[in-house]
């Protein structure tokens, strides 16, 4: 195994649980790929580095398999898992109950109910068609073919068609920015029905302790299964073994296979696009962020863009103030500052690999809806799209997503093979793969299962 992000360690125990002796190579000194956590500003200040709110991870079918829970990681969830405030010193809040969310939407309540309802009281079946490829038989086809009326789309296209007043449509493009994809492209809306469903059936959770609490659950799931990690072992060229899977994009797949790949597939590999980049800032605060819109305090998520038409602007042509995705652990989970403390954790998307410092059009963005945040700051720590590719080598020039997101690489990701290479034995398993970016570990999940079917038909003996 190549790599220990979530889709990696996923694939591990999927190995290890079939029967297969696991060695998982990772480049880093520490696990975790995407789930780690540091303290990047002051000592006692514990952030998340890169993901820090983990929607797919709870409603993850993965994860939901393994004994996550006696291996440390539990759940914390805010009382209303997003909150978006706007310009007249209200919030628009995400509430579990759809009922409650219809409420503080006035016109459109009813709207948003007949859109959300159907798909958050099913979301016990479709998360497992959701996190799966595109090209396969569905296993609950009525539920899909209902989302998928709507997913193709565009957010800013369904927004307008189902809303009517400014706050449904704000809410609505909130969470579809999180595709970093223009809110007019098609497809786009699916991100916004994905997430607000999943808001309403499991929550937008955090990890108690830090986003770090899920890679050590995971790694210690494969350590019972006798699973090895070896930590800063850069995999140079694909290792001699039954089985090879790579939690990787293709730019590092090709460095590492190199040319054991013949050139068509090198070429295909090579056209793979990658999206928008990330400009992440974190903070040490003196106090919790002073909210204009009290509600906002009751969200361990906060949308900062305005309106959709503000929103839709920036992702499609990074134009006006940035849309800030914004995280407050602390509220929630005090253990991850000193006494009194708090941390913040907050990026916006930016042109891919960009080198444009954002860090005071983010805190204008946050001053706007919380005067006198400024003044709250102890520290900073700065990420932009080099340094979160630095760190991480899959977020190829910032970003998150593991690749762009259009027609054809949500369905042929990366390739038609999609898991399978060329190289008998040898699958990749990251977010470039189905079912895409978001810490889930579906993507290794699928590719592991692949992995052994096709090792069952080549008459490979698992176990040691």
């Amino acid at each position: 195994m190549i790599g220990s992000g979530p889709n990696g360690l996923t694939a591990a125990i999927i190995l290890a649980k079939a029967g297969y002796r696991v060695t998982v190579m990772e480049a880093a000194p520490e696990i975790g790929g995407g789930t780690r956590s540091a303290e990047l500003t002051l000592p006692g200040f514990l952030h998340d580095v890169y993901s820090a709110v983990h929607p797919m991870a709870v409603s993850s079918p993965a994860f939901a398999e393994f004994p996550l829970a006696e291996h440390g990681l539990s759940w914390i969830h805010s009382s209303a898992p997003v909150a978006h405030p706007l310009d007249d010193g209200t919030a628009v809040l995400l509430e579990r109950s759809i009922a409650e969310t219809a409420a503080n939407l006035g016109p459109d309540g009813a709207a948003w109910s007949e859109l959300l309802t159907p798909l958050a009281n099913g979301w016990g079946q479709l998360r497992h068609d959701v996190l799966a490829p595109i090209l396969r038989v569905p296993r609950h086809p009525l539920r899909m073919a209902r989302l998928g009326a709507d997913a193709v789309l565009s957010a800013a296209g369904l927004a307008r068609w189902k809303f009517h007043g400014l706050r449904a449509r704000a809410l609505f493009a909130g969470l579809a920015a999180h595709s970093a994809m223009a809110l007019e492209a098609p497809l786009s809306a699916s991100f916004g029905l994905v997430l607000g469903a999943a808001g309403h059936a499991a929550g937008w959770p955090i990890p108690r302790g830090g986003a770090h609490k899920i890679a050590r659950a995971l790694a210690a799931t494969l350590a019972s299964l006798g699973g090895e990690i070896l930590t800063s072992s850069r995999a140079t060229s694909l290792p001699d073994a039954a089985l090879t899977l790579c939690d990787v994009t293709p730019r590092q797949f090709l460095a590492v296979a190199g040319d054991r790949l013949p050139h068509r597939h090198r070429a295909a590999l090579a056209r793979y696009r990658y999206g928008p980049g990330t400009f992440k800032v974190d903070w040490a605060l003196d106090a919790p962020i002073p909210w204009r819109a009290p509600g906002c305090a009751r969200a361990a998520t906060v949308h900062l863009g305005g309106t959709m038409e503000e929103i839709a602007s920036w992702e499609a042509a990074y134009r006006g103030a940035p849309l800030v995705i914004l995280a407050q652990p602390t509220l929630f989970d005090p253990s991850r500052a000193p006494a009194g403390k708090h941390t913040a954790w907050a990026y916006c998307h930016v042109p891919h690999a960009s080198e444009v410092d954002m860090t005071a059009a983010i805190e204008s963005q946050i001053e706007r809806f919380a005067p006198g945040f400024r003044a709250r700051i102890l520290a900073r720590s700065v990420l932009s799209p080099a340094a979160l590719e630095e760190g991480n080598s899959n977020l190829v020039g910032g970003d998150l997503g593991g690749g762009a997101i259009d027609l054809r690489q949500l369905v042929f990701r990366p390739t038609r093979r999609l898991y399978r290479t060329p190289l008998e034995g040898v699958y990749l398993c990251s977010s470039s793969t189905p079912p895409g970016g978001a810490v889930h570990g579906m993507c290794g999940y699928h590719a592991a299962h692949l992995a052994i079917a096709d090792g069952k038909r080549r008459g490979l003996a698992a176990g040691p």
